[in-house]
């Protein structure tokens, strides 16, 4: 795959995000919720969703919402080139890294995959643009200073796009959405673990749809 082919899968996947502007992040521990789960998001409002591979079920997840639904899937928690590879055959369409591993991205592009590298300071955004890369995860983005460092960073890099993870929530959504810089943000409260424990996926589309409509009346 050539260069401008990853660059135009990339531009398509960057400019779903952007319409979106809110990506759920999934810790499931049973792929059998998958498909319900999916249906769940799709009828909140969102087209995409990143499942973490935080759990032994996440490769087979993956591969069930590929397969069955339209969402746009994507890995994270992805720490190895093996695992970028495991998850792309899984049916990924992106792949989430929590920090920056060239390795990693390296592999990405390969393969011809968007990948978003997490940040969490200047001399990362660097090594993101020398790989080619202009849109970024920053995480854990609360911990880190939330919105503010958010501004704080993107004035040296204005080519530079933000997916802040980490601690958003309803309460603090407005304050990202609303920098130019920060092109989606990415948070679990929409698909919490009570509710998934639960299985209480009318409220998993009420909170979805909740922040759908927050993110519309406010952001950039």
């Amino acid at each position: 795959m050539t260069a401008v082919h990853q660059h135009e899968h990339a531009s398509d996947i960057i400019t779903l995000l952007a319409g979106d502007r809110l990506l759920p992040v999934i810790v499931l521990p049973d792929a059998d919720q998958a498909e319900p789960l999916a249906a769940a998001i799709a009828a909140g409002g969102l087209h995409s969703i990143e499942v973490t591979l935080r759990t032994p079920s996440a490769l087979d997840s993956i591969k069930r919402l590929a397969a069955a639904s339209d969402l746009v899937v994507g890995a994270g928690t992805v720490l190895t080139p093996e695992q970028a590879e495991r998850a792309v055959e899984a049916g990924a369409r992106y792949v989430v890294c929590p920090g920056f591993s060239a390795a990693v991205v390296r592999r990405c592009q390969e393969l011809g995959v968007p990948v978003f590298p997490g940040v969490a300071t200047p001399t990362e955004i660097q090594m993101a643009l020398e790989a080619g890369l202009t849109t970024v995860k920053f995480f854990p983005a609360e911990q880190l200073g939330g919105a503010p460092m958010v501004k704080a960073l993107s004035a040296p890099f204005p080519g530079i796009r933000f997916v802040p993870t980490g601690g958003v929530t309803t309460a603090n959504l407005d304050a990202y959405l609303s920098l130019p810089a920060v092109l989606a943000v990415g948070g679990t409260w929409m698909v919490a673990a009570d509710l998934l424990a639960a299985g209480d996926y009318a409220e998993i589309t009420r909170r979805t749809a909740a922040a759908v409509a927050a993110a519309r009346e406010g952001g950039a």
